[in-house]
């Protein structure tokens, strides 16, 4: 019988069949092997079959085989991705409100092809997990592309940036019809993604959200801000910041319960200098962005958290106060 045309990739399929069904719990034998080639229209004998395993040992890819009874069972041992460490990634696309439904599936399922079909349905429960809010632009990937083109080719980019009103329409953010931005960061923050940038015309470093960013060009001038930005500290910008939410930067004095001792560490970082008061309070000086949300962050704590100095800042945080139980009708 004359081989068919697919015969000299047989190694390929061999290569292919077991990566796909096997894995350290579930191998398949020699027959099952040559069962599946025929479906790709590869007639195949065991010593080739043999032959072709080792060659894809020799190449690298890890074939292991055990005896059960009187059969040999081969499957794949180690692979690319552990099925632990695709759970994370799984749990991360899912999770990040940045990604639309159909694009986290998308993903998920190009993820699955780095196990067996077995490991694959396991990642699949991962997907049902629990319902989470996501974004519903659809451009988020082509607008993060597009954004590290342009931070690779040190050029400056051009979008319109909107945001949802009452009638959940997307509106334009400001009357100017577009932005013209340096990009210098990307950065994940409160799960949604953020572009870091420098705004030429008002001279300062601002941040976007990526899902809200439309007809996003590239610039053909080089990205302004370098000075700045090698100064810039990504992580200490996110601890100053409050759900992302610029401010004026001020140095704060905290007060604290000492159970509260974790909460400032996961805020602020285990660098922050925490100062005894007595056994049950200590201080703590960290640099804020003011904004309603970092009073509010404050507000949420309750009595085992006050901000005690600056004066300045203890003030604003009273109109704050003032402003709430007059809303409230307090």
């Amino acid at each position: 019988m004359a081989k068919s045309s697919n015969h000299k990739l047989k190694i390929l399929y061999i290569n292919k069949i077991l990566m796909e069904m096997t894995d350290e719990k579930n191998g398949i034998t020699m027959s099952e092997i040559i069962s599946q080639l025929a479906k790709y229209d590869i007639e195949a004998e065991r010593k080739s079959v043999y032959s072709d395993i080792g060659t894809l040992r020799e190449f690298g890819v890890d074939i292991l085989s055990e005896k059960r009874g009187k059969q040999n069972y081969y499957y794949i041992g180690n692979r690319h991705f552990q099925i632990a460490e695709l759970k994370l990634l799984v749990d991360s696309i899912q999770s990040a409100k940045f990604m639309t439904v159909k694009k986290s599936n998308e993903l998920i399922k190009k993820l699955e092809s780095f196990v067996s079909k077995h490991e694959a349905s396991m990642l699949q429960r991962q997907v049902y997990v629990s319902e989470r809010i996501k974004t519903i632009n659809e451009s988020i990937y082509y607008n993060v592309d597009k954004i590290h083109t342009a931070i690779s080719q040190n050029c400056q980019i051009k979008f319109k940036y909107f945001q949802w009103d009452m009638y959940k329409n997307m509106v334009p953010r400001k009357a100017r019809e577009f932005y013209e931005v340096s990009p210098w960061a990307l950065s994940w923050d409160d799960e949604n993604y953020y572009l870091i940038a420098f705004d030429s015309d008002e001279n300062k470093i601002k941040h976007f959200r990526v899902d809200k960013i439309q007809d996003i060009n590239l610039v053909e001038l080089k990205r302004d801000g370098k000075d700045i930005f090698e100064k810039f500290d990504l992580g200490a910008y996110s601890k100053k910041t409050f759900g992302m939410f610029n401010g004026e930067e001020r140095n704060v004095k905290l007060l604290c319960k000492s159970n509260f001792a974790g909460v400032i560490i996961d805020r602020f970082g285990k660098d922050v200098v925490m100062t005894p008061v007595d056994e049950d309070s200590f201080t703590v000086n960290v640099n804020v962005a003011l904004s309603k949300q970092f009073f509010a962050w404050v507000f949420g704590l309750g009595a085992d958290v006050k901000i005690i100095e600056p004066e300045y800042v203890v003030d604003k945080m009273r109109e704050e106060v003032k402003r709430l139980m007059v809303q409230y009708g307090v």
